[in-house]
């Protein structure tokens, strides 16, 4: 009865040991296959790494991750990982292979996620870029040159018109002063008495239109610029003999006539053209100032040629020459003409 139960025990106690070696069996394969799994995570870890950070053309790898028989990690080599001091730390303790910890491949997961994001934000490769951008760079020159040479052009073309203007405003200021002067003769002629003069006025400028407003809308290329000089109107100051300063809305039709004939004058003998054609300007005088304006024609006429539309007798015995329209019985337009030096010599 003793052997029985002792034989019994020791068929439990190995029934026992036969459920633990089947447990242990299955850990160990489930740890082969674990192992496997994790050799092969770290296969593909050091491919990446060679992906993203090997050199071209070099014989060895940049770096080359290991997995040991007891499941843990190593590294061989310690070559940078990315431009700087960035390497993998290693670890020869044990037996004798550089070990990596979690840590470790968790911050060289982190350098690689990095250098990838940033290889993806650069882009692809275009092997023409080299030659696209020697084409943009000369296009760029040869724009560069021609913008160069339109400010210049501009800025002597800008200097060329502050000159003018300067000379403009200069002979207009001689010519003026001429043409006043001449003016205050021809209107003393005229009237037989009076003085007459003009004057410039200022320029008129509109509401608001002050110089600071231009200066701060005007363009900066044209900031530093000499300012054109704006010139304003003339005004015509007359004293009729025995009669005070009056303006010009203030004369009778003759008198009128009669300034304006002064004016027209001064400006002919100032600059004389090669004709000049009067319409009727003596419509509105008496026979003594016809007189002296006839006297002016004949002194302007050496210089100038006047053809005076007329119905005034006295200023045609001024006339060299008389042209007469005329329309006969079968309402055609017949033009007469007539030298008066001849008809004079003939009498």
């Amino acid at each position: 009865i003793e052997l029985e139960r002792q034989l019994a025990d020791y068929e439990r106690s190995q029934g026992a040991e036969r459920e633990e070696l089947a447990r242990l069996e299955v850990e160990y394969r489930r740890s082969i296959v674990e192992s496997q799994r994790a050799r092969d995570a770290v296969e593909a870890l050091a491919t990446q790494v060679r992906d993203v950070l090997g050199a071209e053309g070099e014989t060895d790898p940049f770096v080359m991750l290991t997995a040991s028989d007891d499941g843990g990690v190593g590294v061989s080599g310690g070559r940078p990982l990315a431009g700087g001091d960035a390497t993998m730390p290693v670890d020869t303790a044990g037996d004798g292979e550089p070990a990596l910890s979690a840590d470790e491949l968790a911050k060289m997961r982190r350098q690689i996620d990095a250098l990838r994001a940033r290889l993806k934000h650069l882009g692809g490769y275009d092997p023409e870029a080299p030659q696209a951008y020697e084409e943009l760079k000369t296009r760029y020159d040869f724009l560069s040159g021609q913008v160069n040479d339109m400010a210049e052009a501009s800025a002597n073309l800008r200097a060329i018109i502050a000159e003018l203007d300067i000379t403009m405003r200069r002979q207009f200021i001689e010519t003026f002063h001429a043409v006043n002067e001449r003016f205050q003769q021809h209107f003393t002629a005229l009237f037989n008495g009076g003085t007459a003069r003009l004057e410039l006025t200022a320029p008129r400028r509109a509401p608001g239109d002050e110089e600071d407003e231009d200066d701060e809308t005007a363009p900066a290329s044209e900031a530093n610029l000499p300012k054109r000089p704006s010139l304003g109107g003339v005004e015509v100051f007359v004293q009729i003999p025995s009669k005070r300063v009056q303006d010009l809305s203030l004369l009778s039709g003759g008198e009128r006539a009669m300034v304006s004939a002064a004016l027209l004058f001064a400006l002919l003998e100032t600059n004389p053209p090669p004709f000049c054609l009067l319409d009727e300007v003596d419509a509105a005088l008496d026979e003594a100032n016809v007189v002296r304006f006839c006297d002016i024609l004949k002194t302007l006429a050496e210089q100038t040629q006047f053809i005076v539309i007329t119905h005034n007798r006295v200023t045609m015995t001024h006339a060299d020459a008389i042209y007469g329209v005329s329309m006969g019985p079968d309402s055609v337009s017949r033009v007469l003409s007539m030298r008066l030096t001849e008809v004079r010599v003939g009498r």
